[in-house]
């Protein structure tokens, strides 16, 4: 195979180990032709109930990897599709990276991530293998060359990953985390890990290191793998994210009771997959729609807080090999655009119907988005209520066989419900904005940063506003929280906050607004999902910077040119 065109270890020629474990299973689906809708009967469905107080797990995005070295990186333009949030983008905000067994190798990855960055995305890395005189051989069943890290080398190991963050962050990419080990107990290619020793690293290593740890990425979510770290108080203190694939897992293994007992402050990640398969066409309809029920499951039976897929362009993947979008990249991209992190999951009648599943979101303090799944092939009347909120309308966009991720235009919205057909065999997602009800708790950590999406400058609409600006510092960063209230009479309709920062702040990443420019007199800009702010709302936006020592905070700010109380 050539160069750059087919993955040589986790990727085509695991594929077909891969499909015997998913076949084993009874995963694989049988492809048959798409059903025929026309005509269908219409069914009705039990009404799903959206309830905005009922909180589960903070989102920190959906994305996917790239791997130069195996599979060719993205051009510019494909960069763009994968982390931009406008029509025909995916709207991913989270990237995969691998860790360079040397050091030679760590740039190749770089400029998608650096770009990936300035979309607003935020970066993590997994290594394969150690260097090579890490590195020890063994005999693990039938195989005598298995690899494992000499124990004498751990320490080095951890100044290896420690070394990745540093290189990163150097060349503008600041890693959100990094792994141990990309798939620990499927590793005939790679360099395998027991439980034991994955619980020895982070008791006795991990804590060097300067950024967010991942563990263990078992290729099946295996429990085995992580129970031991989740009941390992040492251990357990020095990982942040409990990180997962789900190769084959079926969906009664989903739920993690464990984690849910132990894993308080530490988030869990869906860190890699394809779904259902790698052998057929990622446009092949209606099979793509399984990649909707998958996420949702992940969301909702797993509560993982992050859905990455594996190869962003590839024949099976979010991305074409041509760079366009392609069926289950705009199943993606229903959740991906309009999800953003930083937004909390709240509860949601999840299966109002045979075939039909809904999961709900809350953002920006007032912003609810609702992912409808429908894999019958009947149209289904449902219907949803926002339990002790009201909104006027709701915005949607549809992909079905014939349309990705097009927009549906607006449904009112009565007493708190409204009433859509969600069309057979598709996926709609609602976007509106709501007033009622205990805005989402904050997140445990920085929120991360989704893409900017070009909006309108200034804006019609004047009235006074209240800012509230609230600071998170430390020793060479912070992250800021800004909430605007509309206190005036009249809604405004596209907006434009004003500030000036102070003298050695400069933000590399922001969410819920664009930022332009970085430092000095700052113009921060709605986004597609909340230009609208009706008398007496707020919106919540925010960012993270870097200081050189001075912690002030802005000290005036204008929404439109009209200066605003500072509460």
């Amino acid at each position: 195979m050539a160069q750059g065109q087919n993955k040589p270890v986790s990727g085509e020629r695991r594929l077909l180990s891969r499909r015997s474990v998913l076949a084993t299973m009874g995963a694989l689906p049988v492809i048959t032709a798409t059903t025929s809708v026309l005509g269908a009967t219409e069914a009705a469905a039990a009404t799903s109930v959206i309830d905005p107080s009922a909180q589960r797990q903070t989102i920190r995005g959906f994305g996917g990897m790239t791997h130069a070295a195996w599979a060719g990186d993205l051009t510019a333009v494909q960069r763009d599709t994968a982390f931009g949030t406008g029509d025909g983008k995916l709207g991913f905000s989270v990237l995969r990276i691998p860790v360079g067994e040397n050091q030679s190798d760590w740039s190749r990855d770089l400029a998608t991530a650096k770009r990936a960055v300035e979309l607003g995305a935020t970066v993590f890395a997994s290594p394969w293998n150690p260097p090579a005189g890490m590195v020890e051989t063994f005999t693990r069943g039938s195989q005598t060359n298995a690899k494992r890290l000499k124990y004498s080398s751990y320490a080095a190991y951890a100044q290896h990953l420690n070394d990745f963050t540093t290189y990163m962050r150097n060349n503008g990419v600041n890693l959100y985390g990094i792994s141990v080990q990309n798939e620990p107990d499927y590793a005939q290619d790679w360099t395998w890990w027991t439980s034991a020793e994955i619980v020895r690293f982070l008791r006795e290593n991990a804590g060097s290191i300067g950024t967010r740890v991942i563990a263990p990425e078992s290729f099946q979510y295996v429990k085995s793998m992580s129970d031991p770290i989740l009941n390992d108080s040492a251990a357990l203190a020095n990982v942040d994210i409990i990180g997962a694939h789900l190769y084959g897992t079926p969906y009664a293994n989903f739920p993690y009771p464990l984690f849910k007992q132990k894993g308080a402050g530490k988030e869990l990640w869906m860190t890699e997959v394809y779904y259902p398969n790698s052998t057929d066409s990622a446009d092949l309809w209606p099979q793509a729609l399984d990649v909707g029920e998958h996420i949702h499951r992940a969301m909702v039976d797993a509560e993982f807080q992050a859905y990455v897929w594996w190869y962003i362009r590839r024949s099976y993947g979010p991305m074409r090999e041509d760079g366009q979008i392609s069926k289950r990249g705009a199943i993606m991209a229903q959740f991906a655009r309009f999800v953003r992190p930083g937004y909390v999951r709240i509860e949601a009648t999840a299966n109002p119907a045979s075939n039909v599943y809904v999961s709900a979101y809350r953002g920006g303090g007032s912003t609810v988005v609702i992912v409808a799944v429908n894999k019958g092939t009947s149209a289904v009347s449902q219907q949803f209520t926002l339990a002790n909120s009201t909104a006027s309308s709701v915005s949607s966009w549809l992909t079905d066989a014939s349309r990705n991720v097009a927009s549906q235009g607006t449904t009112s919205v009565s007493n708190g419900s409204f009433t859509v057909t969600l069309p057979a065999l598709s996926v709609m997602t609602f976007v509106t904005g709501v007033s009622g009800g205990p805005s989402p708790s904050p997140s445990p950590t920085p929120p991360l940063s989704p893409s900017p999406t070009p909006s309108p400058s200034g804006g019609t609409g004047t009235g006074p506003c209240r800012v509230t600006y609230t600071m998170n510092s430390w020793n060479n960063g912070f992250t800021a929280g800004i909430s605007i209230t509309n206190t005036g009479t009249s809604t405004i309709n596209g907006w434009t906050l004003g500030f000036t920062l102070p003298a050695g702040q400069s933000i590399t990443s922001g969410w819920n607004a664009t930022y332009t420019p970085s430092s000095g007199q700052v113009s921060a800009r709605n986004v597609s999902y909340n230009g609208t702010l009706a008398p007496g709302a707020t919106i919540d936006i925010g960012f993270q910077a870097t200081h050189t020592g001075n912690t002030a905070k802005p000290t005036a700010f204008t929404l439109n040119g009209i200066p605003c109380t500072v509460a």
